[in-house]
């Protein structure tokens, strides 16, 4: 069945792969945009009387679908003089045109949309949003959650090294109250071997991260913001590997490479590979397994926490045709191997519980500009994840934090005895339609279908009724937009959204009433909800920009929180949706001082109030998580950045957040009595934190084009309770410490940026850090990166 939905695909997009070899011969100019010392200009705009396109980071452009002729090129960029060029194009060649331009320093008090990059118009945005230069950061081994951690507002709590379980904030939502895309696609059904935390830094060519309000064509369910994941595959020819190694026997590679012919025939990889043993220095108290005897605060390696996976996303396809900018087949294979060393506390240590998982997703990807008509612009994606996970507990043993174990006669397990193997079996497709009527108005719609149905066995309980319960959802979200802009100016959207979901489970009951019989009865959840939402900005001055927004904002429970996810989370399919009033206001200054000293400002005041609000806590147990509804939660927040930079040789910059998250749940339902947690702070959630970084740039280092960077960045978190602030007395609460992490790191970047070379000290201080309460985060680490970059 898997095969011939595969084979399905293919066979529908036979007639577009036909009608490609009947096009006539068409023609293309390409090239590089470079300054007088050989540097690359990124946003520079070239532009024919019929054509135009911008250059990327590495200053590579390409203008397609031309007809043989003679044209005149033009280049402009802010802060350079502008040029033109005379070029002759012949039938089904590529030309090449280089420019070199010289900088203008009168154009530098101007601002202009020609020059403007990519990161830059996506933060003239009327929304709350950050756009993160992931380019910038290619050479680090930084992977994705590591590097949205520096951005305001942000938190990414991790509960060990690479390849851990982690938790994402935005604002004070947390977990999958945030969505994640890559290009525009939801992540949802990726499975655990393509998580932000174990996707490198070089599939990005930026990130958006959409704080509170999150626009209409990013089709999800999202609570209280999105990440956006723009990946480097554009149109260009080019290839960037990288290598890099480090402490606890740290390893990780990526290869990303995009080949298009003359003919529009272009074929992109994606491949990358983590592995660690993870085998960092911990402080613990440990007990003798045999006599009990108790020795506190020792320090001790973690000795079984191995983290592997491997990834490959594959498309091929075309491009710039006239039935389609972009049609794409593709495959996305991975598998992960992660063994599990503690619970949700670090009191359970395991030796021996692991689980293992893979991925294979055939993808569908089409786009159309002006389909059929002027400004009418069409996008299609398809995916259906056809992967498993395993579960695997079967050593009766018990161990401690010396890696020493006690051995149990009998069948048994660390936690809970179980070879468990599931397919969640779930697939995505996405719709957008938009249509430009003219300069001033235009509008989107939206469709987003996921499906979910796990099937499960175990070959230790091959007649184990739980095994075959249903567990199924299905959740459709529908958007409609409008678009008004006024010149460069004013812009406002205002928007609409529908979302439906249909949960099917079986819930045990005791039918005789005797101990130990159960029975399961088949049960269904619908939940239909409305929302909306308007997003304004206002440029008072050039460089001076006003943001406003506000959003009714619904979640529907994700597959995880009601079934389960085999591991550390406990199923409850009690969940009812959350839903809430985002609100934000934001301003954005950019100035500078004798043309060498610029300057930046951003600030955002932020409101949510939610209902329904789903968080996690510790089971009864305290060894697992569970779901759970809390009536209402509000928060009232700042958050703001401050940049600053000197020529091309030092910039430097410091982020800070304040979130006041407080309990409105005034009364307890099952009591229908006061709460005694009413306004109470919500616990184990950090309140107050931010990001300092300054790099030095030398030009020119040992020989011309190459350039040595010295960086250094501060991560701070102020301490937070792991339980509720009001309850009991201050000596007695647990907390998470306050964490105070320096990195520094070192790049030397030769020929250009063609090769690179990366030292990295990560934990200067060797701090006890910790995210989540008693799991300790990475000790001191040092590592190396070696990373080779070539295109046009």
């Amino acid at each position: 069945m898997q095969i011939n939905k595969i084979l399905l695909i293919g066979y529908l997009c036979i007639p577009f792969f036909s009608t490609y070899a009947q096009e006539s011969k068409t023609s293309s100019i390409t090239g590089t945009v470079k300054n007088i010392q050989g540097q690359a200009i990124e946003g520079a705009s070239l532009y024919l009387p019929i054509a135009g396109t911008q250059s990327d980071h590495q200053g590579v452009y390409k203008i397609n679908q031309l007809k043989s002729g003679n044209y005149k090129i033009t280049v402009s960029a802010l802060g350079f003089e502008k040029q033109e060029r005379a070029i002759e194009v012949k039938e089904g060649t590529e030309s090449v045109v280089d420019f070199i331009l010289i900088e203008n320093v009168r154009q530098m008090e101007e601002v202009s949309v020609i020059g403007r990059t990519e990161n830059q118009e996506v933060n003239r945005q009327a929304y709350n949003v950050t756009s993160v230069d992931a380019a910038k950061l290619h050479n680090t081994t930084l992977d994705l959650s590591h590097a949205l951690d520096r951005v305001s507002g942000v938190r990414v709590r991790e509960t060990g090294g690479v390849g851990s379980n982690f938790n994402f904030s935005l604002n004070g939502f947390t977990g999958n109250q945030v969505k994640f895309f890559i290009d525009g696609i939801p992540m949802d059904n990726f499975g655990s071997s393509f998580q932000i935390n174990n996707i490198p830094i070089n599939l990005a060519e930026r990130v958006e991260v959409y704080k509170g309000v999150v626009p209409i064509w990013l089709g999800a369910d999202a609570l209280g913001g999105a990440v956006n994941i723009v990946t480097g595959n554009s149109k260009r020819n080019y290839l960037d590997a990288s290598y890099s190694y480090g402490s606890f026997n740290t390893h990780r590679s990526a290869v990303n490479a995009v080949y298009t012919s003359q003919k529009g025939l272009t074929f992109q990889l994606s491949a990358y590979q983590n592995y660690s043993d993870n085998n960092y220095w911990v402080n613990v108290d440990v007990a003798d397994v045999n006599t009990g005897a108790y020795f506190p605060n020792q320090r001790v390696r973690r000795f079984h926490d191995t983290y592997r996976n491997e990834m490959i996303m594959a498309n091929v396809g075309l491009v710039d045709k006239k039935y389609a900018d972009q049609l794409l087949l593709g495959i996305s294979l991975g598998q992960n191997y992660n063994e599990i060393q503690t619970g949700a506390r670090m009191v359970s240590v395991f030796g021996d519980w692991h689980r293992r998982g893979n991925m294979v997703m055939p993808t569908l990807k089409y786009q159309k500009k002006d389909l059929f008509l002027k400004g009418l612009d069409v996008t299609l994606n398809g995916n259906f994840n056809l992967g498993s996970e395993q579960n695997i507990d079967t050593a009766f043993r018990r161990y401690n934090w010396f890696g020493e174990y006690k051995q149990y006669d009998g069948s048994g397990s660390e936690r809970n005895r179980t070879m468990n193997k599931f397919s969640n079996n779930n697939g995505i497709g996405t719709a957008t339609i938009s249509y430009v009527i003219n300069e001033n108005h235009s509008f989107v719609i939206n469709n987003t279908f996921t499906t979910f149905n796990r099937k499960q066995s175990d070959e230790l309980y091959p007649d184990e009724e739980r095994y075959r319960l249903p567990q199924r959802n299905i959740k459709n979200t529908t958007g409609l937009g409008h678009k008004f802009d006024y010149k460069e100016r004013w812009s406002t959207s205002i928007f609409g959204k529908h979302y439906l979901q249909k949960t099917t489970y079986a819930s045990a009951y005791n039918p005789s009433g005797n101990w130990g019989d159960v029975a399961y009865l088949e049960q269904r959840n619908a939940y239909t909800r409305f929302g909306y939402g308007l997003a304004t900005t206002y440029f008072l001055l050039p460089t001076l920009q006003l943001k406003a927004s506000y959003e009714k904002s619904n979640r529907l429970p994700e597959n995880e929180e009601l079934f389960g996810d085999m591991i550390n989370q406990e199923s409850n399919f009690d969940l009812r949706p959350e839903r809430s009033d985002n609100v934000n206001f934001g301003i954005s200054y950019q100035t500078h001082i004798d043309k060498t000293h610029q300057f930046s400002l951003s600030s955002n005041l932020i409101y949510r109030n939610a209902k329904d609000f789903i968080r996690a806590r510790l089971n009864n147990n305290q060894t697992m998580l569970v779901m759970e509804n809390i009536g209402g939660v509000r928060n009232t927040g700042v958050d703001g950045e401050v940049r600053y930079s000197y020529k091309r040789l030092f910039t430097a910059g410091v982020n800070m957040t304040y979130q006041h998250v407080i309990n409105m749940t005034e009364y307890v339902p099952e009591s229908n009595s006061v709460s005694l947690l009413y306004r109470d702070r919500m616990p184990n959630l950090p309140f107050l934190f931010g990001n300092a970084d300054a790099t030095v740039f030398i030009r020119n280092f040992a020989r011309q084009g190459n350039t040595l960077s010295i960086g250094y960045n501060l991560l701070y978190v102020h301490a937070y309770y792991l339980y509720w602030p009001s309850q009991g007395s201050r000596e007695g609460k647990y907390d998470i410490p306050k964490q105070l992490a320096h990195d520094a790191n070192m790049v030397y970047a030769l020929a250009n940026g063609k090769y690179n070379i990366a030292l990295e000290c990560k934990n200067i201080l060797d701090a006890e850090l910790f995210d989540n309460f008693s799991l300790q985060k990475p000790s001191r680490g040092f590592y190396f990166k070696l990373r080779y970059f070539v295109g046009r």
